[in-house]
């Protein structure tokens, strides 16, 4: 269940198997053990920040706990989530069945972990979006079972294959889409959830708009699948049950894709949360043209909903309408980020470089449209062309594609030769990175931004803070109000918002405290991207010596006879 476009987005992969289903036969007590790979460090790993509250991720494997429910429940299931520690001998030893979801960015940790299964001896099956976006690789990797595209469609295809003594299989659903409104409640029973900052659920699958460069509309179509209000509650109340409290991340990939059934969900929701005295808190991802729906605004606000992450991409209108990004150049950028900002839903924008035709200076225009914007939280990578999607298909015809999977984390160069020197795109990039970042101006970007912010439409019940938060809060004042040179702009900043903005002091102090965690990796992508650029020069070099290296061949004069 990915909310990922372009990979710089908060994600999980989608399930691998399908609703109960009387057609699918028990499989009695097979014991399956379900392996969330590995993350790298990425701007959503957030780990400073998480330490400072006792947690270890950021959000679960929203997909694999969606396995563990649809397939048989004679089956017997453990999960092992890997960001938060590693797969134990006595669990390698338990399974009759490995069971790995992933996405690009987790690729190289996922086929470790096929050959670690391999070594103990157990089948594996893999599926997510980076098995279906390029399944010959993960074959290759000696995957046993390939359960490719949406689960609801391609799991009975395996599990009738398993029980019949099938010891390899792949399994697609050739293009068509499934009914989610079968999808049952994900198993929440079987995280760990102590060890994550939030849970996660999905109302919908799949975005109407046409991005050049996005895999969502590739892997979910662009007609939006929603689920029922009634099944969605069900899992809120589910998570409730398990006595979770605080956020929870509507991982659609457009939650407002079908605006219609999201405002009947949003009806139902909020009665649910007012009913409950609003015990969790959600954030999630929408297209730019939110802000053209105040009525959906104001929903959202009444469910308690606190965050959006919204694709800006670029300021430059250009590039925006040769990706076919349309949907931003409907109404003026800042306009638009004002309107849901002042309405009370914290907006974190996603940006882009190394659009075709990008002109010089588009780091510098993105940095100014972040500070024009007070935007605290921006997202930020090098244009990647993602396997199937109409950039990655344009490319390869043009003969300009370098590298067929692309890797979406932001430390990552762009796979295909840019319109621009790739040596200038990057250098733009480090050097916007490190901007956006930099400690003064981060804090001065929050605090405007924060005076803008429409104060939370929803009174919740009352709470002590819990240890740990006030901890991480002492920690953050000691760090940013008293070592750095930034303590006299902490302590004013804070003063005023607390003083012309108080109903918004608590998620300020949380934004001011991001920046723990983007101070070292402005530092991580800066290097990496330094060091790739090495790598890309020397290689550049090699091929041209390779090139004056070959030898002439002697062609005899021509003479005149």
């Amino acid at each position: 269940m990915s909310t990922s476009t372009h990979g710089i987005r908060p994600v999980s992969p989608p399930p691998l198997g399908s609703p109960q289903n009387p057609e699918i036969g028990a499989i009695d007590q097979l014991r399956a053990l379900l392996v969330y790979p590995e993350f790298p460090k990425t701007f959503w790993s957030y780990e400073k920040i998480l330490e400072l509250v006792g947690r270890k991720v950021l959000l679960p494997p929203l997909g694999l706990i969606t396995v563990a429910a649809i397939l048989p429940q004679d089956w017997e299931f453990r999960l092992v989530d890997v960001n938060i520690r590693p797969v134990s001998a006595a669990e390698w030893q338990w399974a009759d069945l490995v069971i790995l979801s992933a996405m690009i960015v987790q690729k190289e940790n996922c086929i470790h972990h096929i050959g670690l299964a391999h070594t103990h001896g157990k089948p594996v099956a893999v599926g997510g979006p980076y098995p279906s976006s390029t399944p010959e690789e993960l074959a290759s990797a000696g995957a046993d079972f390939l359960i490719l595209d949406e689960g609801e469609i391609t799991l009975p295809q395996f599990v009738e294959a398993w029980t019949n003594g099938a010891t390899s299989g792949r399994f697609s659903a050739h293009g068509e889409k499934p009914d989610v409104t079968s999808t049952p409640i994900p198993r929440f029973d079987l995280l760990e959830r102590s060890a994550y900052d939030s849970m996660s659920v999905q109302f919908s699958r799949g975005c109407p708009f046409q991005c050049e460069f996005c895999d969502i509309i590739v892997l979910y179509g662009r007609k939006p699948r929603t689920k029922t209000p009634q099944q969605l509650i069900a899992e809120l109340q589910a998570l409730h049950d398990l006595g979770w409290r605080g956020g929870v991340f509507m991982v659609d990939d457009n939650f407002i894709g079908n605006k219609r059934n999201v405002k009947l969900f949003l009806h139902q929701l909020e009665i649910w949360q007012r009913d409950h005295r609003y015990p969790f808190r959600f954030d999630t991802e929408a297209s730019l043209d939110l802000a053209e729906d105040q009525e959906l605004i104001d929903l959202m606000l009444a469910c308690n909903f606190a965050a959006v992450f919204m694709g800006i991409e670029t300021p430059d209108e250009a590039s925006l309408q040769l990706t076919k990004k349309f949907q931003n150049n409907r109404s003026p950028l800042l306009e638009s980020i004002d309107r849901v900002t002042r309405s009370g839903l914290r907006v974190i924008a996603g940006f882009i470089i190394g659009f075709d035709g990008e002109q010089a200076g588009a780091g510098g225009r993105i940095v100014a449209f972040a500070e024009a914007a007070a935007i605290p939280t921006t997202t930020f990578a090098m244009l990647q062309a993602l396997p199937h999607t109409a950039l990655w298909h344009r490319l390869e015809q043009e003969g300009r594609l370098m590298a067929k999977d692309g890797n979406i984390n932001q430390t990552t160069l762009m796979n295909f030769i840019p319109t621009r020197p790739v040596e200038a795109i990057a250098h733009e990039y480090v050097e916007a990175f490190q901007a956006l970042y930099e400690p003064q101006r981060y804090l001065d970007r929050v605090y405007r931004y924060f005076l803008r912010l429409g104060a939370p439409r929803v009174k919740t019940a009352p709470s002590w803070p819990e240890w740990v938060v006030v901890r991480a809060l002492a920690i953050v004042c000691w760090r940013q109000g008293i070592q750095r040179s930034t303590r006299w702009s902490f302590w004013h900043h804070l003063i005023h918002v607390l003083v012309a903005n108080p109903g918004v002091a608590e998620q300020y102090l949380a934004v001011c405290a991001h920046n723990e965690h983007f101070l070292e990796y402005r530092d991580i992508v800066r290097d990496q991207i330094e060091a790739q650029l090495a790598s890309h020069r020397h290689a550049l070099t090699q091929e041209k010596a390779a090139i004056n290296s070959v030898p002439v061949p002697n062609i005899p004069a021509i003479t005149r006879g």
